[in-house]
């Protein structure tokens, strides 16, 4: 089972950002033409539609990030960079009260943000949390076998 979990909330405003940005530089492409004494042409219009489709897209950054974690590690995609970890290098899954989002803790006292759980998604993070807290601690058990200790007579 692969539990993958992206934002709510940061892509519903990423998304209506990118698209009033990307109609307003388009408007305003198409609404360039001879002022005064200056003279836009026809690549000047495009220009103008082409940044509106640029910053547009760095919008769309904001919303990269997502994880996906299964019972052999986690995957974290953060706006720019990633990581592949597996369980056994994590000590802690760590999204305590204040934190914007959530953290991992590594072994070496490295510390990994996942910015895919937000605090601002409220009970759609802490179930993410709790999901991810629960692949962690299963992964962290000692695997069941026969005992190496012999009883005592």
């Amino acid at each position: 089972m692969t539990f993958q979990y992206r934002p709510k909330r940061v892509r519903v405003v990423c998304i209506a950002a990118a698209a009033a940005i990307f109609v307003l530089f388009t408007i305003i492409g198409t609404a360039l033409t001879t002022v005064g004494e200056g003279v836009f042409k026809p690549g000047d219009q495009y220009a103008m539609v082409l940044l509106g489709a640029l910053f547009a897209g760095g919008i769309m950054l904001i919303a990269r990030p997502r994880v996906a974690a299964d019972a052999e590690g986690i995957k974290v995609r953060n706006i720019i960079g990633g990581y592949a970890l597996p369980w056994n290098v994590i000590t802690k899954v760590s999204f305590d009260r204040g934190q914007p989002w959530l953290y991992l803790e590594l072994e070496n006292d490295d510390v990994v943000s996942v910015l895919a759980v937000q605090a601002v998604d409220k009970e759609h993070a802490v179930q993410a949390v709790q999901t991810l807290r629960s692949l962690h601690a299963q992964a962290r058990q000692p695997a069941e076998g026969p005992s190496t200790l012999s009883p005592v007579d």
